[in-house]
């Protein structure tokens, strides 16, 4: 079995995408958090080739079945920085190949998660970096062991990949996909709606077509 699992925090006003919030105000930022993770959480859901889970925090979210989609099982992150909170997400499915995915990403597919469930058919290790220094997926194959991956990573920060990847073990298989960005900003959030039809999310509420561009090297 293979599992996709959706990293997000309890939605809540200026908890969430703080620094989105700064830009555009924190009540539009809480509610282009909420449609993210839900339609995210829908699109990927609905694909029968891997299990769908949002990996919560805190963990007491779990308890709380309002403030998600329906139908998506909830995993608790646990305790810990986000590079133990990964770590963790990343192995409690023993084996299993498993991807984890951001949830401010409007544009992800499912197509970009069967990309990268096909890059680990050959490697270890798969990432999806974004034009930030960071990256947007990451993923382990059957029997891939995550080790010492997360650790003193610069977190939020153009230095996020390389830290990890630097983190690599010799030998490790490690692929990348193609980019997909976050919306972490107001120029990020004004890119989006303008190139991807956000303009739509300040009339609906919806995030943009499924229809987003697939990573470069995907033969998925």
């Amino acid at each position: 079995m293979r599992h996709v699992v959706i990293l997000a925090r309890r939605p809540r006003l200026g908890r969430v995408k703080t620094r989105l919030g700064a830009d555009i105000g924190a009540v539009t930022a809480l509610r282009f958090y909420r449609t993210t993770v839900a339609t995210v959480a829908r699109r990927l859901g609905a694909d029968g080739r891997w299990t769908t889970w949002l990996g919560v925090t805190p963990d007491s979210a779990v308890r709380d079945r309002r403030g998600w989609p329906p139908g998506i099982g909830l995993l608790p992150q646990g305790t810990g920085d986000l590079g133990e909170r990964m770590a963790r997400c990343m192995t409690c499915f023993g084996m299993e190949p498993v991807v984890l995915v951001g949830s401010d990403i409007p544009d992800i597919g499912r197509r970009h998660v069967a990309c990268a469930f096909e890059a680990l058919k050959r490697n270890d290790l798969v990432f999806g970096p974004s034009g930030d220094g960071g990256y947007w997926l990451v993923g382990a194959g059957r029997g891939a062991r995550v080790g010492r991956l997360f650790e003193d990573v610069r977190w939020s920060g153009p230095h996020a990949l390389a830290d990890t990847m630097a983190n690599i073990r010799s030998g490790v298989r490690t692929a990348l996909i193609g980019e997909l960005d976050d919306i972490d900003d107001g120029a990020a959030f004004r890119r989006w709606r303008a190139e991807e039809g956000g303009g739509s999310f300040s009339r609906s509420g919806r995030s943009p077509s499924a229809a987003a561009s697939v990573p470069r090297n995907c033969t998925a």
